[in-house]
């Protein structure tokens, strides 16, 4: 009994889940509404426009380097000796003027070298003016020789004298021919060991000179190697020093960009012959602007001074040197610290372009189309070809026509011939024109 009222109780609660959906469906039926048709056009969708127009273009190239003092001072002892006297600021990081003495050697052992060489030079002209008075009385002598000989040879032709005093005489004059050519020779030797002798002296004064290590410019001390009272060997290394009149970046950037901004600062017609990148490129048509990267508003205005030889290995990049004069002039450490050693900045590199270009906001493209907006107010889909992009601009070579209205909002759906409501933003064609000429920030959306 009890098995047969579960079956019922099961049968009789899906016959009541069928009446209750039956019931449903059938109220569903009764009480539904049929769509509304109309016969309206759907509201036009509001978009912003800019009118297009060729632009003066300023081309960019940005990129990252270490920067390094312009000249370095390597001090390395060409003399040996014993220091004698240290400048008591010669330690790393220290900044010293022009013309400081910064060590100096033991110069004894140079000063008596002087003293020698100038010695034997004094000695050389004794030398050589004794040499030429017994020159000047041997040569007398020779004369008169001369003549005894020549009378006697008169005499020996007619037999007055015997053939003995003839050849007596003969000997004697040869003598004297052999003493004149003598002095004559030791005379002619003199000017070479007189200059044998200039030669040591000259040696021994820059040797001299070689002992005192004087700044040749205005410099900051790097690494110090060498303590008061020692010995230091030829070739020993004693300090590093950076010079603080120009540093210089060698920023990395992509070959095409630098091949572009190159382009536009080249002539048209280089000259036959010209090996000189400077005489071949306007480098200074190329503005430079370097900023310490991590420090937001720390940053120098440079000049590209040269283009180094290679690609960088590692990224196939160009290497463009821009040099920074004056890098620690006005500054104001820590908040405006001086461009120095090691570094890391960021290198942007401008040039106006050789004309203007048709440039749109790299936001308006959608997949190598532009929206434009026609005469009629009706969404146009234009594919076009884009030269290159540039910091949120998009320079078009091809497919844009001056006058044409390009919409800044991206429509979703976007379907060719849909109404449009053309609000044209003056704000934002500003900002592009700005933009292109590089004045304003290249993030920075028109």
């Amino acid at each position: 009994m009890t098995v047969l009222a579960q079956r019922l109780g099961r049968v009789l609660a899906v016959v009541i889940g069928l009446a209750v959906g039956v019931v449903l469906l059938v109220m569903f039926v009764v009480n539904r509404q049929t769509p509304e048709h109309s016969d309206s056009p759907p509201a036009p969708k509001a978009v912003a426009v800019i009118e297009a127009r060729p632009l003066p273009f300023r081309l960019e190239a940005r990129g990252h380097g270490v920067a390094r003092p312009a000249e370095t001072w390597q001090a390395v002892a060409n003399v040996s000796g014993r220091v004698v006297e240290r400048h008591p600021a010669l330690e790393s990081g220290t900044l010293l003027r022009a013309g400081t003495l910064l060590l100096a050697l033991d110069p004894s052992r140079y000063e008596l070298a002087i003293a020698e060489a100038e010695a034997e030079l004094t000695q050389l002209e004794a030398e050589e003016a004794n040499t030429r008075r017994l020159l000047g009385l041997e040569r007398q002598a020779l004369d008169l020789a001369e003549q005894e000989l020549s009378r006697i040879e008169r005499l020996a032709s007619t037999g007055s004298v015997s053939t003995s005093q003839r050849d007596a005489q003969r000997r004697s004059t040869v003598a004297q021919r052999q003493a004149v050519a003598t002095l004559e020779n030791a005379l002619a030797l003199l000017p070479a060991q007189r200059e044998r002798a200039s030669v040591r002296l000259a040696q021994a004064r820059r040797d001299l000179a070689d002992t005192r290590f004087v700044a040749p410019y205005d410099l900051r001390l790097g690494e110090v190697e060498v303590e008061l009272h020692q010995f230091v060997s030829v070739g020993q290394s004693l300090f590093e020093a950076d010079s603080l009149a120009a540093a210089e970046v060698e920023a990395r950037l992509p070959f095409s960009v630098v091949r572009r901004l190159l382009g536009s600062v080249a002539p048209a017609e280089l000259e036959p012959g010209s090996l000189d990148l400077s005489e071949r490129i306007d480098l200074d048509a190329i503005d430079a602007e370097l900023e310490l990267v991590g420090a937001s508003g720390v940053g120098w205005t440079g000049r590209v001074v040269r283009v180094a030889s290679g690609l960088d290995p590692a990224t196939r990049a160009v290497r463009i040197v821009v040099r920074v004069d004056h890098p620690w002039r006005g500054a104001r450490p820590p908040d405006r610290p001086p461009l120095q050693r090691d570094m890391y900045t960021r290198v942007r590199l401008t040039a106006p372009g050789p004309e203007a270009s048709m440039v749109v906001p790299s936001s308006a493209l959608h997949q190598g189309e532009l929206y434009l907006a026609d005469e009629q107010g009706r969404l146009v889909r234009r594919p076009v070809s884009v030269a290159f992009k540039q910091g949120g601009l998009a320079v078009i070579e091809a497919g844009l026509v001056p006058g044409e209205r390009v919409i800044l909002d991206d429509l979703q759906p976007a379907i060719d011939g849909m109404a449009l409501s053309v609000r044209r933003d003056d704000a934002a064609e500003a900002r592009l024109a700005a933009l292109a000429r590089g004045e304003a920030s290249s993030g920075e959306r028109p």
